[in-house]
This record gives structure tokens, sequence and C-alpha cells, in this order.
């Protein structure tokens, strides 16, 4: 059955969890577009529940689980990125908790709290995942991880990654539980040079709001850090500041 109209209760369905966070929190569901997204959805072991696929547009292996076939109006109605490839995939959420990740004894953490940006949040994943960072901790989120938007600018690294969200204090807990060496980056005179600190140790590396920054419940507590820059600007958009940190991480590793 080729699904042609826009009232069809499972286009509407599926509208809903592309534009509403509420909704697909409840549901506990999300949605995937693109091939290689969910390539990489299903590699890392997330549950599909069903597809959207426009035949015209697809080209590649049609998935195991249930699909549906949607006309290519149908299809650009869904689409987040307009004919991408024409699948889409609706998968189950997974949910995980910070005491359930196991750091090695050279593990890099990155730790954004309060990322409001799905943009950001999806740019920050990838260079996360491309510069071999072992986990990212959101506190106090306020951008949720299967928002489309943060799918699509991770490129679907978001799936293949340790991803938790957990409050301040137990991030703060588990960081000294597990004597990770803790690295703020709060503008101040106490700020030392990136580039002189040690990431080949269990490090963790904290970055703050786009607006704002860290906030002050993490003054204190880890020893501040700052990208050094030669310009008259003395900020960098968040996510070029993570992968910069991450770059570095590597680096210092590798050598």
């Amino acid at each position: 059955m080729l699904i042609e109209s826009f009232q069809n209760d499972k286009i509407k369905n599926i509208t809903k969890l592309l534009t509403d966070n509420r909704f697909r929190k409840r549901s506990k569901v999300f949605v995937v577009e693109g091939q290689q997204e969910n390539e990489r959805a299903q590699h890392y072991g997330f549950e599909p529940v069903e597809f959207f696929i426009a035949e015209n547009i697809f080209k590649g292996k049609l998935p195991d689980s249930k699909i549906h076939y949607v006309s290519e109006k149908v299809y650009e109605k869904i689409a987040y990125r307009g004919t991408s490839e024409g699948i889409l995939g609706v998968y189950q959420t997974k949910e995980t908790q910070l005491s359930s990740f196991k750091p090695k004894s050279n593990s890099t953490v990155i730790i954004v709290e309060g990322v409001e940006k799905p943009g950001n949040l999806g740019a920050i994943l990838r260079s996360c995942e491309a510069f071999g960072i072992d986990a990212l901790i959101v506190t106090d989120a306020k951008a949720d991880f299967y928002n489309p938007n943060v799918i699509r600018s991770s490129v679907g690294c978001l799936f293949g990654m340790e991803v938790f969200q957990a409050e301040n204090q137990e991030t703060l807990e588990f960081l000294q539980n597990n004597t990770f060496n803790i690295y703020t980056t709060i503008m101040d005179k106490s700020a030392e040079d990136l580039y002189q600190r040690d990431f080949t140790q269990r490090s963790a590396i904290l970055f703050g709001t786009e607006h704002s920054g860290l906030s002050d419940f993490w003054t204190g507590k880890g020893k501040n850090t700052l990208i050094p820059m030669s310009g008259s600007i003395d900020s960098l958009n968040l996510s070029n500041a993570v992968a910069i940190t991450c770059y570095e991480s590597l680096r210092q590793k590798k050598n």
C-alpha cells in the first residue's frame, strides 16, 4: 500500500515526532533520516520500529523491518532534509545511566553544561566521535539528543558514542570517584594554556553554555584551561572550542 495522503495517521505521527520534543520523549521513539544515518543506527544496536521509503528515490538495500511506502510528495513533507535518499526510520530510544560507563585508565570525556542548540550538540558529537573521545556527558540538558537536528548535524555519530545526561552533582561525584583530572573552561587569570595540560591521563574537560559559559557550580572544581588565541576575539563557537580540545587530546595520546 502506498501512502499518498498527508492526513494519514502514520504521517501525522511522524510529523509530530519530528517537531514535538515532549511527544518524542513520551513516545520513546525517534526519527532517523538518510541512508548512512539509518545504517549507523542499526550497526550500533538501535532497535528499528518501522521505515518509510519513497521507492522512486531510495537506492539502497531494503531493511528487514516493517516498511511503509510513501509518495514522493509525502516523503518531501516528512523528510527533514527534503528528498534525502528516500528513507526515514523510526527507532526506540536508549536510556543509559552515567554509572554504567566504565572509563579506561586514559579515558577522555567531554562534558557540556546546558547546551541549547541542537546543531551545536550534533557538531560536538561528531568531533567527539572523530577524535576518539570516550564519552560525552551533557549536564542540565536543554537540547534533546534525539532531536532530528542533532542526528543530522552529527551525521549519525550519536549512535556510536557513549552519551549520557546527568545533573552537575552526579557528574562531579562520578569524576571524583573515578579519579578524573578535571579541566574547566572559565575565563579568569588562573587559566592555563590547553597545550600545557596532560590529556594522556584520565581527563574530563568541561564547557558551558553558548552565551554564559560554565555555571558557578563548577567554580573551583577543576583546573581552568583555555585555548590560546592571537586575534581580537576572546571566545570561539562552542562546537569549535570542543573540536580543538578533542583534537589536542588525540594528538597527545598518539604522540
